[in-house]
């Protein structure tokens, strides 16, 4: 069986891992190193991904890309408050965040999806043979569209993404937590751009986040800035040199302050020395752990408020919280580990590498997948929205996109023609409002007895199982008549129609929307139209001719608006209608009633 592969797609890092066996274990380069930074840079010879794009970094950072996780599924409005800390020029197109690398631009999940091929070429030299199939993890507060927008990154890089799951799902998994009955488990993950807290509840293998919380402008970069702002200072003291005004001296900086903080978190070193080259004024000095410490106890403290709304968003104190897991490689600082112990009043799980635990926690639920690890429950998402199409050419989502499988969805329908005889059924793929932009996936036909419109009762159910199978049924309530197909949703979609299909969805949301309710409102005011041309027959000469005048003078307007583009205009006639036929409709209902109780005893009708 080929292999599945479990990916940690991060902000600052990213890992790939396989099960061996039993053991979930990452996979290494070809200089031993796990992990492979998640940069992406524009040489002169064409684009590079890694550790040969973050020592780019330093030479060109405008021409650089880093941390884009942080754009995933968002709008240049949302992240308006990020871009001071990105030398890189984002625009947005269509309502998508584009990075402007050289004369090209991107979007998050191309760039992405760079860093996800690099990973597959690693696994590929790796297994000698294609690795087609992916789990890969996001953070537990990531949205619909952040994840789909992962989902389209690993179609772009040629993954079949096969699940999307919880990084503190992930992590839980790594340490074999699923192994427990039930419990509760806190995941503080620390990585380099953005801090997250989340608490899981485990019970008979299936796990539900209670709440997260965290802190999207804390991480391991932030240790490192402290460093690095009093280098630049008793630099600008010493030499009257402000090194802000060279990048290229500012990244020299940054990745010396980067390797003095991952020193002093070994437990054997208490000191570390500083040595800067020539280019940032030969620079030297040493800092002690508790000088580091000092210098960055506000940063912890950050981390902790977190812990603690979460647990207040849960309901808990931490004596209910029955294990600790620490994630992302920031918590190798001895202080993060005292601190977090201190707060849960338990010893935290940190034996796995923090760096590489949520890709291993991946690899295992690859190895669920694959058959390999049993008596856990499968959880997916659907890629793309499904419906049906209604009157006007409409689609009419049952199922929305990014809805955990398995899943179902019952939507009641009925008929638009007096004396239809069948109903005809067809199912659709996309987000687009209009059928025509939309997949189809198939039709069927529903048999019906011929009744007067809006008579029959159609109950629709979509039901997706575990495999992302969809079965389609629809059944005339009043007769039983059931008729139903099976379709395979993801089937035959590539990595440029996913993207092209949710592109497409935000270019031309407003102009959709425009046209899905002037069709609605036409649709409305034909049944309207008909309605009332059916009671005028039945009842005008139950009403004054003033009054029946007046009626067919305000149909005549509302079949003119009908044919304007204006859905407010053809809805406000609709009103009018509706408005000056109400005494019509009371007349007809007193009559029918009249009707129906003449020459009835009173036992007879009670």
């Amino acid at each position: 069986m080929a292999p599945i592969v479990g990916i940690d797609l991060g902000t600052t890092n990213s890992l790939i891992a396989y099960m061996d066996g039993s053991t979930p274990r990452v996979i290494t380069g070809r200089h031993g190193r796990a992990m492979v930074p998640s940069v992406v840079a524009l040489t002169d010879n064409g684009l590079i991904v890694g550790d040969s794009a973050k020592e780019f970094l330093v030479r060109s950072p405008d021409r650089t890309v880093y941390s884009v996780k942080r754009f995933m599924g968002k709008s240049l409005q949302d992240v308006s408050e990020e871009l001071a800390y990105f030398p890189y020029q984002l625009e947005e197109k269509n309502g998508v965040i584009r990075i402007r690398i050289g004369e090209k631009t991107y979007s998050p999940p191309q760039i992405s999806a760079m860093i996800l091929k690099e990973l597959k070429q690693r696994a590929e030299a790796f297994f000698g043979e294609d690795v087609r199939q992916a789990v890969i993890t996001v953070p537990a507060y990531f949205n619909d569209s952040q994840r789909q927008a992962t989902k389209d990154a690993g179609t772009i890089a040629g993954l079949e993404v096969l699940r999307i799951i919880n990084e503190p799902t992930a992590a839980s998994l790594a340490y074999g937590l699923q192994e427990r009955t039930q419990g509760t488990i806190a995941v503080y993950d620390l990585g380099g751009g953005t801090f997250d807290l989340s608490i899981l509840k485990l019970k008979d293998g299936i796990f539900e986040v209670l709440a997260t919380n965290g802190d999207t402008h804390l991480g391991g970069d932030d240790f490192d800035r402290r460093l690095a702002d009093v280098m630049v200072k008793e630099i600008r003291e010493q030499q009257g040199l402000d090194l802000n005004r060279f990048p290229d001296a500012m990244q020299a900086v940054r990745l010396e302050a980067e390797r003095v903080k991952i020193r002093l978190s070994d437990d054997l070193k208490t000191s570390a020395t500083v040595e800067l080259p020539d280019s940032t004024g030969r620079y030297q000095r040493e800092f002690t752990r508790d000088q580091f410490h000092a210098l960055t106890a506000d940063l912890v403290e950050r981390s902790l408020k977190p812990c603690r709304l979460a647990m207040k968003d849960a309901g808990l104190n931490p004596s209910e919280i029955d294990e600790v897991v620490l994630v992302g490689g920031a918590t190798r600082m001895p202080v993060i580990r005292q601190r977090v112990q201190e707060l849960f009043g338990k010893r935290p799980h940190c034996e796995l590498n923090p760096d590489e635990v949520v890709a291993l926690g991946a690899a295992v639920q690859a190895g669920i997948l694959s058959g390999a690890t049993q008596n856990l429950l499968l959880l997916d998402v659907t890629p793309l929205s499904l419906g049906i199409e209604t009157m006007g050419g409409v689609m009419s989502p049952l199922i929305r996109r990014n809805t955990t499988i398995p899943t179902s969805a019952k939507e009641m329908y009925t008929t638009y023609v007096d004396g239809q005889t069948s109903v005809d059924l067809h199912i659709l793929q996309g987000e687009r409002e209009l059928v025509k932009d939309n997949r189809s996936l198939g039709r069927f036909q529903l048999k019906v007895p011929p009744l007067p419109a809006g008579i029959p009762r159609i109950e629709v159910t979509f039901l997706i199982d575990a495999n992302g199978i969809l079965n389609v049924s629809a059944k005339d309530v009043r007769t039983g008549e059931t008729q139903s197909i099976q379709v395979k949703p993801s089937y035959g979609l590539s990595d440029e129609e996913v993207e092209r299909m949710i592109n497409e969805s935000y270019a031309f949301a407003a102009e959709d929307l425009k046209a899905r309710q002037v069709i609605e409102a036409r649709t409305e005011a034909d049944a309207i139209l008909t309605a009332t041309e059916k009671a005028l027959h039945m009842g005008a000469h139950l009403i004054d001719a003033t009054e029946a005048e007046q009626i067919r003078q305000t149909v005549a307007t509302l079949r003119a608006v009908k044919q304007q583009d204006d859905h407010r205009a053809i809805r406000a006639q609709i009103s009018e209608v509706e408005k000056v036929t109400h005494h019509l409709a009371e007349v007809l209902m007193d009559n029918s009633l009249k009707e129906a109780l003449q020459n009835k005893k009173l036992s007879q009708v009670t």
